[in-house]
């Protein structure tokens, strides 16, 4: 279902097992991010109510979501760290066009939104399988299927408002050179690393 060309390197399970702090304050990071890209959307685009409705909604669950990596943190006797930077997310970021039109700018920030959601559904889905904690591997399957429904509503908006894009043809464009990209990763336990 979600394409991506390359799987995340098994060495990164083994990096995330070893330090399941690192994860959870990357990870509670991450969901802010996510949050802060679908306002940023909004404010882009208010002229398209029915992206703004459900780019509210998925906003709003992201927040849910920090607060529950949050609440995961603190409850194992933790503290959140500091906010660092995604390495990943900022190598995707330099193939979203910044010219063209404003539909082909809107379907690559789409598609560059569904991007992040199908790597993380499948990194999530790694941590039901791998992660050392019952409880968080629970939690995890739970956010792999949200992170799912993101993932298809961002190429179902892309595909909508792609009027003379071939949004097909720019997401293999994505999912090749988000290979390309993955591959260097893997060597940290961040949700991207």
């Amino acid at each position: 279902m979600l394409g991506l060309q390359l799987p995340t390197d098994p060495r990164w399970a083994e990096l995330v097992r070893s330090d399941l702090q690192a994860l959870l304050t990357d990870h509670a990071w991450c969901e802010q991010k996510a949050a802060s890209n679908a306002i940023s959307m909004i404010v882009r685009h208010p002229e398209l109510d029915d992206l703004i409705t459900e780019l509210t909604r998925i906003a709003l669950e992201e927040l849910d979501h920090f607060r529950q990596v949050v609440e995961r943190i603190h409850a194992r006797g933790w503290t959140l760290g500091p906010e660092r930077k995604d390495h990943y997310v900022n190598e995707l970021m330099h193939f979203v066009r910044k010219d063209g039109s404003r539909e082909e700018r809107l379907v690559d920030r789409l598609l560059f939104s569904a991007m992040i959601e199908a790597r993380s559904c499948e990194r999530f889905r790694v941590l039901t399988e791998q992660c050392p904690d019952e409880e968080l591997r629970a939690f995890y399957h739970e956010l792999m299927i949200s992170e799912a429904g993101h993932y298809t509503t961002f190429i179902g908006f892309a595909r909508r408002y792609g009027g003379r894009v071939d949004v097909d043809a720019r997401w293999r464009e994505f999912l090749a050179y988000e290979a390309q990209v993955i591959a260097r990763y893997g060597k940290s336990p961040t949700m991207h690393g």
